[in-house]
Order: structure tokens, then sequence, then C-alpha cells
């Protein structure tokens, strides 16, 4: 099967949605997640077109979305390391079951990295999951 990447729009909030619960739920972290549908929802209808969320899916060539990650850009104080004011935050990096070990993680983070070095954000953080750490190590966080 093959994959392609693309970024997110708001007829693929439920896709955003079911991937932000499965991760909490892979993870184990109770919550109340109708209302956090419904929250995350309402927030996304705005912060899409906004770009205040940045989001990228990847496809399988049958079209189903089987993978998907986030960015925010933080306004951030300049430091020691980078003059930079701005600061990348990635988060809800998740892959379906069926479609992990193919790279697609790696393939959304490089896209990520991708995006942030044209526009010039020198600074990217992430909370890594126990799950997602690995692949983390191996990309310098």
């Amino acid at each position: 099967m093959t994959y392609s990447i693309r970024p997110a729009t708001i007829a693929d909030i439920p896709h955003l949605i079911a991937h932000r619960e499965q991760m909490f739920r892979d993870m184990g972290i109770p919550a109340r997640f109708e209302a956090m549908a419904q929250a995350t929802a309402v927030w996304l209808h705005s912060a899409i077109p906004s770009k205040t969320y940045l989001g990228w899916l990847a496809v399988s060539s049958d079209g189903a979305v089987t993978a998907g990650g986030g960015l925010i850009v933080m306004p951030w104080p300049p430091g020691p390391l980078s003059m930079d004011p701005r600061c990348g935050f990635i988060f809800n990096v998740y892959t379906d079951p069926a479609h992990r070990k193919q790279g697609l993680a790696r393939r959304l983070m490089d896209t990520m990295h991708d995006w942030c070095r044209a526009e010039g954000i020198e600074r990217l953080v992430l909370n890594a999951s126990k799950f997602g750490r690995p692949l983390y190590d191996t990309m310098g966080y």
C-alpha cells in the first residue's frame, strides 16, 4: 500500500478528533472523551482556518486517513540558542494500529520539520509518549 501526506482541512476534523481520542486511550489517560471531542471540534473549526493549528494527514492509496500530526507555532522568547521569537509545538502524532511500522509517523514529522524550516522556525518541542519516544529519540528530540 502507498501513502501520501497532505494538509488537514476542516473536513478532516472527525479524523483529527478520533486520532486524538485514540492516542489518549492508548496511553491510558482517562478523559471525558465525548466532551473533549465536542470542545476540540469547536476549537478546530476556528484554529484550522486561522492557521493557529496546522495539521497533516497520511492517506492510504485506498483513501483512508491512517495517521496524522499537528503543530502550533507559539510566541517564545529568544534565548541562548536561538533569536527566533517562535517555537513549534508538535502534538497528536498518531497512526492507526493497522498502518503502523510503515514509517508514517516519521514522514509526518519530516513534513512538519520541512514546513518549520521553510518558515524559519528554529525550535521545535513535543511531549513524547512511550510509543513515540523511540522515533523522537532518533530524530534528536
